[in-house]
């Protein structure tokens, strides 16, 4: 825990009294790895959940005292969302959907995001079949919705155990996850689905899955080419996309028709930070930790 000075938000910015921080894979590897270009200490966290605090000028659709969720940026000098008080662009802001605590906001917009993202890059049409790996995870939950209010179908995999969670999800098929999940997709769709949205970094085990043309979308890194195999590699490259106030504005709309369903597995006060970072580093979480601040 550390004490650190924050400005007050510049034009286009607002200052964030953050309720509730969440934990998410990218956060372990800031943690693990740091950044070559910024100072020691790095802030993790890119969800945050709170009450507007301050607004610079030019802020029309935010005013002090709204409850609100952000998409924050942690590779930059102030850090990330893991604090009490954050200074973020308005453009990534948007009012908290209704009746949620800060804990289940804080789940939403970088996943949210990188669904609408992945989604968007995919560019499938209406009646096209897509592969989700990793069913049973918090971003699957968000991608087999939307994707599915999109009218397209849906494969997905999942352990026995998780298979009613997936299906509940809205997935078409739920298949068994694990060593043979491409060719039991094959099996269903004998021509290869027309792409992935691979959340599990399944990666190029899942080529056999896809069509010649398809596309395989890939969050996190990826190390080849756009084209391989004549699959279309599409890289889900979130930070690209955080003041896409559109889809913040849907992913706090779908949010508050119960299309996306917030899954809190624990909460930590600051102190213990390291705990929720153990625990997403284990893996297996079917949702999010989160960081309260203050009373959440």
């Amino acid at each position: 825990m550390v004490e650190r000075e924050v400005r007050e938000p510049g034009p286009g910015e607002v200052r964030l009294a953050v309720g509730a921080a969440a934990v998410n894979p990218t956060d372990i590897g800031l943690r693990q790895r740091g950044d070559d270009e910024l100072p020691p200490p790095w802030v993790p966290g890119m969800d945050a959940a709170g009450v507007i605090e301050s607004v610079g000028d030019g802020v029309e659709h935010l005013a002090v005292g709204d409850e609100a969720m952000a998409a924050v940026a942690p590779r930059r000098v102030e850090g990330g969302a893991q604090a009490a008080l954050v200074v973020v662009p308005a453009a990534s802001v948007v009012a908290a959907p209704e009746g949620m605590t800060a804990e289940q906001t804080a789940t939403l917009p970088m996943n949210g995001l990188t669904a609408l993202h992945g989604l968007d890059l995919l560019g499938l049409a209406e009646g096209q079949t897509l592969g989700v790996t990793g069913g049973a995870g918090l971003l699957a939950s968000y991608v087999i919705p939307i994707a599915k209010l999109r009218g397209l179908r849906v494969l997905a995999d999942a352990s026995p155990e998780d298979e009613p969670l997936v299906r509940g999800f809205g997935a078409d098929l739920v298949l068994p996850r694990g060593d043979g999940l491409a060719a039991a997709i094959r099996r269903v769709a004998p021509g290869g689905v027309d792409a992935v949205f691979d959340t599990a970094l399944l990666r190029r085990d899942m080529f056999p899955a896809i069509r010649e043309g398809g596309a395989l979308a890939v969050v996190r890194t990826w190390d080849g080419d756009d084209m391989e195999q004549g699959i279309r590699i599409e890289r889900v490259q979130v930070w690209t996309v955080l003041e896409r106030t559109d889809w913040l504005q849907e992913v706090r709309e779908l949010a508050g028709r119960a299309v996306l369903v917030p899954r809190v597995t624990g909460t930590y006060p600051p102190e213990a930070a390291g705990e929720a970072h153990r625990r997403m580093e284990a893996g297996g979480l079917r949702g999010r930790d989160v960081i309260v601040f203050g009373d959440g």
